[in-house]
């Protein structure tokens, strides 16, 4: 069983029929040459590499750009599609005026299960004011928080609003929060790995496209920019699967995973046992 944590679903065709919002949708996440995918191609996909259950994260820049690339009213069009297999996360822009009341809506309307922020595109700071109101939502309602991590390639998103210890004041602030850091916070690896090492409820995932392909780049961040054994021996119960679709397919950044030669329980751990953690569970049927 394999739980993939990080999928933008920007190209699910029930929420690409605007034509003008799918393009608008594109050209802001910096999707090109990619087509809408019907859901049941896109699961066979999926079960090449063993996923059954996804987080789908939306996007919301909505204070700059009119509109959010993929509204958390669609992800939840989505997960009631198949709510066994999809996991939807909210997205708020907090430069919003009502930001607050959206996030509420979306956990307690939508019944969305946790918050995805992306600090580079909001050009904010981790710890801003405007997001610490969104933090204290997740915070009452029990709600882990996914951040955008290191390099972002969508437009107009500035890394360094993104350096993994800039998180490090909202982990301290909120212990009982589990937050991830997506992409491993590349290039920052070893920031990353300082965090996943130093905080209970600081979490990372795999998914990474930036240079070459999988086999490649996951060697290079988990064999060369940390120790052969940190992961094995220090933050094994720290690292989640993520395939970063639809940049790349989830089955390539499966085998890119399995190339490194973890040991099987390891290997379970990043392929679902700590995605059931971070949700609030310790069992495969938490989430």
């Amino acid at each position: 069983m394999v739980i993939d944590t990080h999928i933008r679903p920007a190209l699910y065709a029930p929420i690409c029929g605007d034509e003008k919002r799918f393009q608008q949708r594109c050209d802001e996440m910096n999707y090109h040459l990619m087509n809408p995918s019907d859901i049941k191609l896109l699961k066979k996909q999926y079960a090449l590499a063993d996923i059954q259950k996804a987080f789908l994260l939306p996007a919301d820049c909505s204070a700059k750009t009119g509109s959010p690339a993929i509204s958390n009213e669609e992800v939840a069009k989505i997960v009631a599609l198949d709510p066994d297999f999809f996991i939807g996360f909210a997205s708020v822009d907090p430069r919003l005026e009502d930001a607050a009341e959206l996030l509420e809506r979306a956990f307690l309307k939508l019944g969305l299960s946790g918050l995805y922020i992306n600090t580079s595109r909001l050009q904010l700071y981790p710890y801003d004011e405007k997001l610490i109101i969104l933090y204290d939502i997740c915070s009452k309602y029990h709600k882990p928080i996914i951040f955008h991590a290191g390099l972002s390639l969508e437009n107009n998103a500035l890394a360094r609003f993104a350096r993994p210890v800039e998180f490090e004041e909202v982990m301290l602030r909120y212990p009982n929060t589990n937050i991830c850091l997506t992409h491993m916070g590349w290039p920052w690896v070893q920031e990353t790995a300082a965090l996943l090492l130093k905080y209970p409820n600081a979490y990372a995932s795999t998914g990474l496209m930036n240079f070459d392909g999988p086999y490649q780049i996951y060697e290079k961040v988990f064999h060369e920019d940390m120790g052969a054994l940190w992961v094995e021996h220090n933050i094994s119960d720290k690292i989640m699967f993520g395939s970063d679709s639809p940049r790349i397919r989830p089955v390539r950044a499966k085998r890119g995973l399995d190339s490194l030669g973890f040991s099987e329980e390891t290997r379970k751990k990043i392929e679902y046992k700590n995605a059931c953690r971070f949700m609030g569970g310790e069992g495969s049927d938490a989430i």
